[in-house]
């Protein structure tokens, strides 16, 4: 399994946010993680990503635990946080090459990077200059330059204008291609469009996990949504 959780907990003070939360996904999935706002969706990721440590249970990411082995499960990720942090005075082309040499991989690496996610008639411009469509290309560019076997995206399509959520969604479409993808959104078509899988998470406990198909059988994913997301 690409991403294993098993009985997460995790606690802020006396707030429950995570109570035992279990699941796997396989390499090759891309999974869509949904839940109102504060469920608990990122806090699970930061927790997968090592950027916070769970109260309770084990998570494991390519075989590696997120507490005894952080420096191999960091190179295994690509993650975009839900507010995509740039540095809006540097280049384009500039940002990447400087992660290039964090990730320590060949600058030509760059150039594939920026022609695959389409930055190419952007990239000598300030990141601070181009709209927020091309800021999430250059966040993805950024997730994808090391070549990760799973990327953990949070929210990458909030506040984009349909022409540039259609981009966005058909990138990380083909970039699932070949990796694992765990995806929050609050966009329900998008979840339809492209995810193998859907997990809706409430109040900090799994409420749905099931493959998009058997998801969507017999009840529409925004009617499922809004019964598992309000009756408790």
């Amino acid at each position: 399994m690409s991403i294993t959780v098993e009985n997460l907990t995790k606690f802020y003070g006396d707030q429950k946010v995570l109570n035992k939360v279990s699941f796997s996904i396989r390499k090759g999935e891309i999974v869509g993680f949904l839940g109102p706002n504060g469920a608990g969706k990122s806090t699970l990721m930061k927790i997968l990503t090592t950027f916070i440590q769970a109260s309770e249970g084990k998570a494991f990411v390519n075989g590696f635990s997120v507490v005894e082995n952080k420096k191999k499960v960091q190179k295994s990720i690509g993650y975009l946080p839900e507010h995509n942090p740039l540095y809006l005075e540097m280049y384009v082309r500039e940002y990447l090459f400087y992660n290039a040499k964090i990730y320590k991989i060949p600058i030509s690496e760059v150039e594939k990077i920026i022609e695959k996610t389409g930055l190419k008639t952007e990239a000598h411009k300030k990141i601070g200059k181009l709209s927020k469509g091309f800021r999430q290309r250059v966040g993805i560019a950024n997730t994808l330059l090391h070549n990760p076997e799973v990327l953990i995206l949070d929210e990458p399509t909030t506040g984009l204008d349909p022409n540039q959520l259609l981009e966005i969604r058909e990138l990380i479409k083909t970039a699932g291609k070949n990796k694992t993808v765990l995806f929050s959104t609050h966009i329900l078509q998008e979840v339809e469009a492209i995810c193998d899988r859907v997990i809706i998470i409430n109040k900090g406990e799994i409420v749905h996990d099931k493959s998009l198909k058997d998801t969507i059988k017999n009840i529409g994913l925004e009617k499922l949504f809004t019964e598992l997301t309000t009756q408790r």
